[in-house]
């Protein structure tokens, strides 16, 4: 197989412009592009700072349904002090848990989709 990386993961959003400032704004998120794409449509793609895999704010697919995405993983290296910074930025996450796959918190972006804020075991 030649695959070799996942580059783009598409988020369904209902307002672009709120997605973005919540990407940006409350995670931190690098905006990697933004520009028009069509009548009425707009590009917008962000990043955790110095990832590689990138996501796309998007409107124009009919089966992805604002919040429809669910239990993607960002990976930290310090979930305590990443848990404390999203909060004083004003994100509501879960509790810290833990599990054999990492110690983790959960948390959902304005359009109900639910990101895993992960870190790793070891």
């Amino acid at each position: 197989m030649s695959i070799v990386s996942f580059e783009i993961v598409s988020v369904p959003v209902s307002d672009q412009e709120r997605a973005k400032r919540f990407y940006h704004e409350t995670l931190g998120f690098d905006l990697v592009r933004e520009a028009p794409m069509g009548p009425g449509q707009k590009w917008i793609q962000l990043s955790p700072p110095g990832c590689a895999t990138t996501i796309a704010l998007v409107t124009w697919f009919d089966t992805m349904r604002p919040g429809g995405l669910q239990g993607v993983m960002l990976n930290v290296t310090d979930i305590d002090e990443e848990h404390a910074l999203l909060t004083k930025r004003g994100l509501s996450l879960s509790k810290i848990g833990q599990e054999p796959w990492g110690r983790f918190a959960m948390f959902n972006d304005p359009d109900g989709n639910g990101w895993i804020l992960r870190q790793p075991p070891g």
